[in-house]
């Protein structure tokens, strides 16, 4: 028994019963990059995105977009030109950051465990360094003599809440990331002491979530916590990022983020943060929502199997390419991405088939017992929803096979 089906992607179309990628037929796309599997991303999907988030936001709304739900240098510089600021979690995604043409000032560093040689480089460029243990102070302090610049710091706070019904929960309870909030007074005290330049807030609860309502108290109460603690700050506060949380459609039944609600909310929040934070600049920080729909996974049919009655397709792709599809990035239970044959998405006969790939492992599974047109050897297999935490995501030298390939298009 096949599970309900997949709602049909509304970002790529199908001229001829063949998807369309960036204006270019599948197999042409194919032909094109040279190999299977690739990656690719539609320009046209992300430059859409931010359209319906400026339109739908408050103009005074900040957006920034976390490098390391796609990290392609490639794709990093087109958001660049279209978002207000970029936020790394490593030195080469900084280093990224900065060959996209962001100016310093709009790129902020997070991230637990950061290295000495991390912190330097960040200072040294003169981006905004999220700290996140006091470990981290203490080396600021150091870095600023060493290197002669005035470090510009923010503190990230491990809130006493959570987003709740959130994919992958960021803050509440014992966490690995930020200070926890009741620290934060000794931590901005320590700044102060340290001679280190306080700028502001990042406050991040969770992620990938579907529920308005969920990410509009979540915003709310990471306002009202930035209040509560500016009271204890050496200086005004410059900047807050109230984190993100918005998610995309990923399974049956899930639906699109109801984006109405959050922009509302956040308008609220605009109003009451130029009375109580004045001159604060507010900031959401997406990834996933802002280039996962944007995405997709291509793969090839190797083999068409038959094995006691159940159908294999048999592909040169897999979850060291894409873990997330496999269902092994964060599922509980193992549910499907939206798969397709891209080269021929009806098609003239349905079945119900796997799709896995070559690893020697049953983990390797793409689609389990998916309802999909019929697809024979040198079929292109297309998994939607890619376009964040896939290659960059995935094991890729498990078992020693090539990498996928990543193209732009559009």
């Amino acid at each position: 028994m096949s599970e309900p089906g997949h709602p049909p992607s509304p970002y790529f179309p199908v001229v001829g019963d063949e998807l369309v990628v960036g204006g270019i037929g599948l197999s042409e796309l194919a032909r094109r990059v040279g190999r299977t599997p690739f990656f690719a991303y539609d320009r046209r999907v992300l430059d859409a995105r931010i359209a319906e988030l400026r339109q739908a936001l408050p103009r005074e709304i900040k957006l920034h977009y976390a490098i390391k739900a796609n990290p392609l240098p490639a794709l990093v510089a087109h958001m660049a030109a279209r978002v207000d600021g970029l936020d790394v979690a490593s030195s080469r995604e900084l280093d990224v950051a900065l060959a996209a043409g962001m100016r310093p000032l709009d790129v902020s560093f997070a991230g637990p465990g950061k290295g000495e040689d991390e912190l330097a480089h960040a200072v040294r460029a003169g981006v905004l360094v999220n700290v996140e243990s006091f470990r981290e102070l203490r080396l600021l302090e150091v870095i600023a003599t060493s290197v002669g610049v005035r470090p510009r710091v923010a503190v990230r706070v491990n809130p006493d809440f959570e987003l709740k019904s959130s994919g992958m929960k960021m803050g509440g309870g014992p966490r690995q990331f930020g200070i926890d909030a009741e620290a934060v007074p000794q931590a901005l005290a320590e700044i102060a002491a340290r001679g280190l330049g306080f700028e502001g807030f990042h406050i991040f609860s969770g992620s990938q979530n579907l529920r308005a309502e969920a990410i509009c108290e979540a915003h709310a109460k990471a306002y009202e916590l930035a209040v509560k603690l500016a009271a204890h700050a050496p200086s005004p506060v410059l900047r807050l990022n109230l984190g993100g949380g918005l998610g995309i459609p990923y399974f049956p039944g899930e639906r699109a983020l109801d984006l109405g609600p959050v922009a509302q909310n956040l308008a609220m929040i605009v109003q009451r943060a130029a009375l109580a934070l004045p001159g604060a600049e507010l900031i959401i920080e997406l990834g996933r929502y802002l280039v996962g729909e944007a995405g997709i996974y291509v793969c090839k049919v190797l083999d068409r199997k038959v094995s006691r009655g159940q159908v294999f397709l048999v592909t040169d792709g897999g979850l060291h390419h894409h873990l997330a599809a496999s269902g092994n990035f964060g599922q509980v239970i193992r549910k499907n991405y939206p798969v397709a044959i891209g080269n021929r998405v009806a098609g003239n006969q349905r079945e119900t088939a796997s799709v896995v790939g070559r690893l020697c492992t049953p983990l390797d599974l793409l689609a389990d017992r998916m309802d999909l047109a019929r697809a024979e050897e040198g079929d292109l297999v297309v998994v939607f929803q890619s376009g964040a935490y896939g290659r960059s995501a995935s094991p890729a030298d498990f078992l020693s096979h090539a990498p996928a390939d990543e193209t732009l298009v559009g």
